[in-house]
């Protein structure tokens, strides 16, 4: 139960901890920031595998637009919100075995593209997690809120970049024009930890999933920069697949352990602005 523990967390944290991706050493500002690649209303929902169990969990996540200065951002700048929220829990046999269910949201500025504050909680039955960022960028720190261990608290000194959760950064994915032997620097924290990364395409690769098939582009991040620490260190690799189609989904992402590895797949998805309850399929690239 560990190793399967170690792959939902880290999807976890894929919901909400990788950053958005800039030439190398490009410095970010307000003017330079990307818009979000995802829009209002729109959701994708992936089921994820992991060994001998093809429905060891799901991951939601979707997109809402908020209006200027609504109360959970009424300290911030009169601008709309993008709100990113994320879902990730076991299911079926595993579910029984080991229950896990992590939420998080993340706030963007829709001026901007700029991260704004983020939270992610966790449960399972022999842990419990919570904490929050906020972001400064004039200072160039970020604000570290441990709820559940407060003396872990602390400030944090924000590295060149575009401060990005980790699902929403691979879904940034989405907007790029790489092709295989390119890549682009990424901004990562994970907990209160920030990672340099390299995203590299690596090649295209014919993908059959639930929703058809499709021509996708693989992403693989490394960690080149700097020093490999965290799942890098011990030699965990992560992958996306992205369709290369109008839609431009990332059909599917997975993290390789030496123990193993954890597959998360597009079921289905709702584009932009669709009507409350309806999910539409991917359109198959090929």
């Amino acid at each position: 139960m560990i190793r399967c523990t170690a792959s939902l967390l880290f999807f976890s944290g894929l919901s909400l901890q990788l950053l958005d991706a800039h030439p190398a050493g490009a410095q970010t500002s307000e003017s330079a920031s990307e818009p979000v690649a995802l829009h209002d209303g729109e959701s994708l929902h992936y089921r994820i595998a992991w060994g001998i169990f093809p429905g060891a969990g799901e991951i939601k996540i979707s997109a809402e637009k908020l209006p200027a200065q609504s109360p959970i951002d009424a300290d911030s700048e009169s601008a709309p919100v993008l709100r990113i929220t994320t879902s990730t829990h076991t299911s079926g046999t595993l579910k029984k075995l080991f229950r896990f269910r992590a939420e998080s949201l993340a706030d963007f500025d829709l001026h901007t593209g700029l991260l704004q504050r983020s939270e992610e909680r966790s449960k399972s039955k022999r842990k419990q997690t919570g904490q929050q960022l906020h972001f400064d960028y004039a200072a160039r720190c970020a604000d570290y809120r441990n709820e559940v261990q407060p003396e872990k608290s602390k400030t944090l000194v924000l590295p060149p970049g575009q401060p990005m959760d980790l699902i929403t950064s691979l879904m940034q994915t989405r907007a790029w024009e790489l092709v295989p032997g390119q890549s682009r620097d990424a901004l990562v924290i994970f907990d209160d930890d920030f990672y340099e990364l390299t995203i590299h395409a690596t090649g295209y690769e014919t993908l059959t999933t639930p929703l058809g098939k499709f021509r996708t582009l693989v992403l693989e991040p490394r960690m080149e920069r700097t020093e490999p620490k965290g799942m890098f260190k011990r030699g965990s690799t992560v992958k996306v697949w992205i369709s290369q189609d109008a839609q431009r989904l990332p059909v599917r992402f997975q993290v390789e352990f030496k123990f193993g590895s954890g597959i998360a797949t597009l079921i289905a998805y709702r584009p932009p602005n669709a009507r409350v309850g309806h999910s539409e399929p991917a359109r198959p690239s090929i």
